[in-house]
């Protein structure tokens, strides 16, 4: 069997986890640190601070703004449940708009809809590691209508005077968004480094800051460092200094830190990312020119002249499928040994959001990219044998369902 999407792991991860756990420090330290200002130099954007997962990241966020029960995040019906559930976390009402016809993404006319004087932020989602529109986000988050029309509730809110633009960019390192590295092209950019993602540490993720400048970011990243540690004052290593062990619990926080052990693993993909990317990309080059002739085939954007994926999810659509034929042809490319997924069940597909009254009727957008489309392996390892391997298979249970 083929899988969907094994981590790249080698004796440099081997290496980089052992020194640690030789070191006597495998908690939050000197990698966690070291990893953190590796990204911000990456990124360029203004501070990093990471976490033991993308969804504990933005939920951070989320509550240092102030988010709370009468306020309104708007987020993409076609995305992955933690993009709503942070916002329920808070006590907030998640508006879902549908996404654009031309990508997986969020739509900006939609968004521009759905604004009242309830909404506090706006979460654009990179599906498949393929960037939104952002100058357009952000510009209309900027627009002088929308920011007379925003209801601070906290000094946070009053401090940054306008609707805050969070992109969740768990696929989405390494792309690139008219020149600038996506993660400093909104407020704040959450990027994920779970085992299936482009750069794992195992489980994790890094909140990349890029707010304005009346948004003191140092100041910011020591208060999501508390909140992340059950709001001590102190994190663990400075307590290792001399007589420094008295510590105060300053407010009732969570407990979401990175370790050092991910943070190393981290530190090798980092170093080895662009050769990562570079496969990625070969893999994607194969699937498109493999596909690309099959009349049934909708090939994925993946380079424009303002946006280049970060090759994560390669997102093949079968055109005339229903969602039943699309479950059918999966069927029958794993009985040929192969692993596919589907990414993703929008949001108001799921029990937990039907029962709060979302109906995927109001998001035809979304189900008609949803009802379609199998998402193929992409992951380094791959050998180009695997590849022909893996569209064969797709072709001939197309082929074999589709007539």
């Amino acid at each position: 069997m083929i899988p969907f999407s094994p981590p790249r792991t080698d004796e440099k991860t081997v290496e980089a986890v052992t020194e640690v756990l030789l070191s006597g420090w495998i908690t939050t330290g000197p990698k966690t640190k070291l990893f953190e200002q590796k990204i911000t130099d990456y990124i360029g954007c203004r501070k990093t601070i990471c976490f033991n997962s993308a969804t504990a990241g933005m939920e951070l966020i989320l509550r240092w703004f102030g988010i709370q029960e009468g306020d309104e995040v708007i987020v993409p019906a076609y995305t992955y449940c933690s993009t709503g559930n942070i916002v329920l976390h808070c006590g907030a009402t998640p508006v879902m708009v549908d996404i654009d016809k031309k990508d997986f993404n969020i739509s900006v006319e939609e968004i521009k809809k759905h604004i009242t004087p309830r909404t506090k932020a706006i979460i654009p989602v990179d599906i498949s590691g393929f960037p939104c529109d952002y100058d357009e986000i952000m510009a209309l988050a900027q627009d002088p209508e929308v920011v007379k029309m925003f209801a601070p509730r906290t000094p946070e809110q009053e401090a940054l005077g306008r609707i805050l633009v969070m992109s969740d960019a768990a696929h989405s390192i390494g792309a690139m968004y008219k020149g600038k590295m996506q993660g400093a092209n909104t407020d704040v950019s959450v990027f994920s480094f779970h085992a299936v993602k482009n750069l794992t540490t195992g489980e994790g993720g890094g909140v990349c800051m890029n707010f304005p400048e009346q948004i003191d970011c140092d100041e910011l990243y020591a208060i999501l460092n508390r909140k992340s540690l059950h709001g001590q004052s102190k994190d663990a290593l400075a307590k290792t200094q001399k007589g420094n062990w008295r510590y105060d619990i300053v407010e009732p926080g969570y407990k979401c830190n990175m370790m050092d052990l991910q943070a190393a693993i981290g530190l090798v993909e980092l170093d080895r990312y662009e050769d990562t990317l570079e496969r990625r990309s070969e893999i994607f080059e194969f699937y498109t020119e493999t596909l690309k002739d099959k009349p049934w085939a909708i090939i994925p954007p993946s380079v424009t002249n303002e946006k280049i994926t970060s090759y994560h999810l390669y997102l093949l659509r079968i055109d005339g499928a229903t969602e039943d034929q699309r479950d059918q042809i999966i069927q029958k490319i794993f009985d040929q040994d192969v692993s596919v997924n589907v990414h993703f069940i929008p949001l108001p597909m799921h029990t937990a959001y039907k029962e709060r009254g979302y109906k995927i009727d109001d998001y035809p957008e979304s189900y008609a990219k949803y009802s379609n489309v199998i998402t193929l392996p992409v992951y380094y390892n791959l050998t180009d044998d695997n590849l022909r391997t893996i569209t064969s298979a797709v072709i001939k249970a197309v082929e074999e369902v589709m007539g």
